[in-house]
């Protein structure tokens, strides 16, 4: 299967800037023929940019959202349903990120519930699971791991519709980078897990996203079960994100 190299910009950009940087985006990577064969990109903005993004992404880029509401419609002041983020052009929308998880109070079951409706509408979900400094340090990494995923993923996920994302919390805007070795181990074991839930794992996408940037892009794509990246800080520099992508 192609890498998936998807954007997540989180708060960040103005109205122009994220023009600036699709435009930036949009023209490098059509410069490089092989690209669209090699990997799909994604890229993430803010709610409020969704509309202007879509104006810009061209052919070569998908659109997707940070998050979306458990709700279709109705008196939820400040949400955003599904269904309006497809309407604004989104195909995929990310849940569960650890900083959604932390400073929001997320539980595993909101993000099944969010899976739900976003199925529903056509999105594919990206869902993410991983454990912070401490968890790891007392070994119990894996434990952490396997109750996000069991309580994550709903019974409609399959193959074609969800997209795990393991995010190591320590990992993520630190500059710390789990090694090759901790990304093949934990790869490997949602990949079991993945078969455990799922009929169809083996087609499953695994993107690893703890500050994946240029100078390490290669080393961790190339690990086994790494189908690609959910990247950041480095997403927010067309010239960060196309040197990951072309690492793939």
């Amino acid at each position: 299967m192609k890498k998936l190299i998807a954007g997540n910009w989180k708060m960040n950009g103005s109205l122009a800037d994220t023009g600036r940087l699709i435009q930036e985006i949009v023209a490098d990577s059509l410069g490089d023929s092989t690209l669209s064969g090699k990997c799909d990109l994604l890229v993430c903005p803010p709610f409020v940019h969704l509309a202007a993004a879509r104006v810009t992404l061209g052919g070569s880029l998908m659109l997707g959202a940070q998050d979306c509401s458990v709700h279709d419609s109705g008196a939820y002041t400040g949400d955003i349903s599904a269904s309006m983020l497809k309407d604004a052009g989104c195909g995929y929308v990310i849940l569960g990120h650890s900083e959604r998880r932390e400073h929001h109070g997320e539980k595993s079951e909101l993000v099944a519930a969010k899976a739900v409706r976003a199925h529903a509408h056509g999105l594919i979900t990206i869902i993410c699971v991983g454990e912070k400094e401490q968890e790891r340090e007392q070994g119990n990494e894996q434990k952490v791991v396997e109750r996000q995923l069991k309580a994550s993923i709903p019974p409609c996920a399959d193959a074609k519709n969800t997209i795990i994302a393991y995010e190591p919390v320590w990992a993520i805007g630190t500059g710390k980078t789990a090694t090759p070795a901790d990304v093949k181990a934990m790869h490997a074991f949602i990949r079991l897990k993945m078969k455990e839930q799922l009929a169809d794992s083996e087609n499953m996408r695994i993107l690893y996203g703890g500050s994946m940037k240029p100078e390490n892009a290669k080393e961790l794509l190339a690990t086994a079960n790494v189908d690609g990246g959910l990247i950041g800080g480095a997403s927010l520099n067309a010239g960060q994100f196309l040197a990951i992508a072309k690492a793939a």
